[in-house]
């Protein structure tokens, strides 16, 4: 996910507030759902919640850093320049792991427990990008088309940010009904799937969006993914 906060309001079509309500919606979803799973696992939940908030926090530097490294930026333009998920991800998720340390709970279970919350913000926040035209679909003239902007034209496109949304729904639900379940059999294993599916997902959206990714790169992350999402499959069936 790309935003650029500083020109939310331009374009078409944009709808100001959209990306900033639904995304901090999307982050209170995902950290009250951490709480109440971390809570019901019989864990303490003030200083879980403490190192999450300090994630989320480090995670947005992380999503600005990625963005000016993935388009060549000067870091002076940091306040100015757009964020992506990778590295909000990237960030948050390592402090996790490493706060998991600090507050007594094995890593694996921890990421276990984040994950339902982490997917279902992200089917929260992921529509605020389609309604401030970031990160758009190709124009279409297909019936699945949305009328919707990329910040500059306003048409009809693939909706590819609400059909991310969709999947990370999906995940979002497994993941939830597999930690309610039980505890999983290998520490880990429910975040590693999850954080594949939805990678191996987002590849296959790349090519209907405006700024795909090259086939080789697609290709290598898919196999990748693929595998991370077979093994995970073979554990939690066999183990």
């Amino acid at each position: 996910m790309v935003a650029r906060p500083g020109v939310l309001g331009q374009g078409p079509g944009v709808r100001l507030l959209s990306w900033p309500l639904l995304v901090g919606l999307g982050a209170v979803v995902a950290l009250v759902l951490q709480g109440v799973l971390v809570a019901r696992s019989g864990y303490g939940v003030v200083g879980v919640l403490a190192v999450s908030l300090i994630g989320c926090a480090l995670g947005f530097v992380g999503a600005k850093a990625w963005y000016l490294a993935l388009h060549r930026r000067h870091p002076r333009t940091f306040m100015n320049s757009g964020a992506c998920i990778q590295g909000f991800l990237l960030v948050a998720l390592a402090v996790v792991a490493l706060g998991a340390m600090v507050v007594g709970i094995p890593i694996g279970r921890l990421l276990d427990l984040t994950s339902p919350g982490i997917f279902l913000g992200m089917a929260v926040g992921r529509p605020g990008c389609f309604l401030t035209g970031c990160c758009a679909g190709r124009p279409t003239t297909s019936r699945w088309g949305l009328w919707s902007s990329d910040r500059r034209l306003g048409v009809r496109r693939l909706p590819v940010q609400l059909v991310e949304a969709a999947v990370a729904l999906m995940i979002g639900i497994v993941t939830l009904t597999l930690v309610l379940g039980g505890e999983a059999a290998v520490g880990g294993m429910i975040f590693a799937g999850a954080v594949a599916a939805y990678t191996f997902a987002r590849q296959l959206l790349f090519p209907l969006r405006n700024d795909s990714r090259t086939a080789t790169g697609r290709a290598v992350t898919m196999t990748a993914c693929g595998l991370v999402l077979v093994a995970a499959t073979i554990l939690a069936v066999v183990v």
